[in-house]
C-alpha cells in the first residue's frame, strides 16, 4: 500500500486525482486568491515529484506543459505521487507580471516565512505544502519579457541525482547554474531535494517548440524514477552538452537591432550576430560574438539601449555537435512526431 499523502489537512488516497485549492490570501475587494494544486497518486508507491510554473507570474509556457501533462495516457498506470501547480504567483498571474504587487521576485523569496512580505508567505505556503511532501522538482520558466530561452536545464549538476535527472530530460544543453540566494532551486538543496529548472520560450507567449520539449522531458524524468513505464522510443535519446560557461552579449550604442544570429546557432568568435544603428542609418554598429558557441537566449526587442544583453552565448567543447542536435530536436519536434504512439 502507498504511504499517506496529505496536502492542505487533506488526506489523498492511491488511485485517485484530486484538486486542492492551497489558501494565499486575499485581494481588496474580500475576493480569495487561491494557488490551484492537482495530485495524483498511483497506486503503488513511488517517488512524489511536483512540477510547478508560474512562479514568475508572467512566464506562461509551463502552465501549458502542465496542462498537456496532465492529459497525457501515461499517467493512468504511474506510480508514486505527482503534485501538479500550473499556478504558483497567482498575483503575478492576475497582473501579466513577473513580481508579486509589491514589486518582490518571488524567486528570491523562498524558503520564505510565515510572518514576513506577501512573497515570503507565498514562498511559505509552497515549501510547507508541496516541497515538504515530495521526493523531487520539476520547475519550469522561460525568458523574461521580450528575451526568449532555447530550451534547457539548469541544475546543479555537481550533485550526482541530479545530473542523471538532468541527462534524460531530453534537451541538447545543460547548464551547470550555480544556486541563487532565496530560489526555489536553493531551498530544495538545502533539504537534499534533487530539483531540475527548465527554461524555454518567452514571457507572456505560447511557444509550441518549448512546450512539446517540455512535456516530453518532464514525461521521461517521470520513467527514468521508475514512475512510468519505459519509453517505447526506438533510439536512447543523445548525450547532451554541459556549457563550460555563457555570458550576455550586451548593445555596443542605443538604436534599433537587426538580428541575424537565432536560437541555436552555432557562431565562430567574430561572428555578426546583428547590428545596431540610429534611426536614420546614419551610425551603424555591428554586434560581433566575443567567443565562439551557442546562442541560448536572445532579445525579441528591435530597441536596445547601451548596454542591454542582446544575446546569450553558451560555450560548449563541440558547438557544432550541440547545434546539430539542436537542429535534430527541432526537426522532430516540428514535425510533430508524438512521444508515445498514439499519444
Amino acid at each position: 500500500m502507498a504511504e499517506p499523502f496529505v496536502i492542505n489537512g487533506q488526506l489523498i488516497p492511491p488511485g485517485t486525482r484530486t484538486t486542492v485549492d492551497l489558501p494565499v490570501a486575499q485581494m481588496h475587494t474580500h475576493t480569495p486568491v487561491n494557488m490551484p494544486v492537482q495530485v495524483l497518486r498511483g497506486r503503488g508507491d513511488g517517488p512524489r515529484v511536483f512540477v510547478s510554473a508560474a512562479v514568475h507570474g508572467d512566464e506562461l509556457n509551463g502552465v501549458e506543459i502542465i496542462r498537456r501533462l496532465l492529459r497525457h495516457r501515461s499517467l493512468r498506470r504511474m506510480r508514486g505521487t505527482l503534485v501538479a501547480v500550473p499556478i504558483v504567483n497567482v498575483h503575478g498571474v492576475l497582473n501579466h507580471s513577473r513580481y508579486l504587487p509589491d514589486r518582490r521576485d518571488l524567486n528570491r523569496a523562498f524558503p520564505g516565512s510565515e510572518r514576513g512580505s506577501l512573497a515570503g508567505r507565498l514562498a511559505n505556503l509552497f515549501m510547507t505544502e508541496i516541497v515538504a511532501n515530495c521526493s523531487h522538482g520539476i520547475d519550469l520558466h522561460t525568458g523574461a519579457i521580450h528575451r526568449a530561452n532555447l530550451p534547457q536545464i539548469r541544475a546543479d549538476l555537481d550533485d550526482g541525482e541530479t545530473a542523471r535527472l538532468a541527462k534524460v530530460f531530453g534537451v541538447p544543453v545543460l547548464i551547470n547554474a550555480g544556486l541563487r540566494d532565496g530560489s526555489l532551486r536553493q531551498a530544495a538543496s538545502e533539504r537534499g531535494m534533487p530539483m531540475l529548472l527548465y527554461e524555454g520560450g518567452e514571457a507572456l507567449r505560447f511557444d509550441d517548440f518549448s512546450i512539446r520539449v517540455g512535456v516530453r522531458g518532464v514525461l521521461n524524468i517521470l520513467r527514468a524514477l521508475g514512475m512510468l513505464r519505459p519509453s517505447r522510443r526506438k533510439h536512447p535519446l543523445p548525450e547532451p552538452f554541459i556549457a563550460r560557461s555563457s555570458s550576455w552579449v550586451r548593445a555596443p550604442q542605443s538604436g534599433f537591432l537587426r538580428t541575424t544570429a537565432g536560437l541555436g546557432d552555432h557562431v565562430d568568435k567574430g561572428r555578426r550576430l546583428g547590428t545596431v544603428a540610429d534611426p536614420f542609418g546614419d551610425s551603424e554598429t555591428p554586434v560581433p560574438a566575443p567567443d565562439g558557441g551557442i546562442v541560448v537566449g536572445r532579445t525579441n526587442l528591435p530597441l536596445a539601449n547601451e548596454g542591454d544583453g542582446l544575446f546569450h552565448i553558451a560555450r560548449f567543447e563541440a558547438a557544432d555537435e550541440v547545434a546539430a542536435q539542436v537542429e535534430a530536436l527541432h526537426s522532430e519536434h516540428d514535425h510533430g512526431i508524438p512521444e508515445e504512439p498514439g499519444d
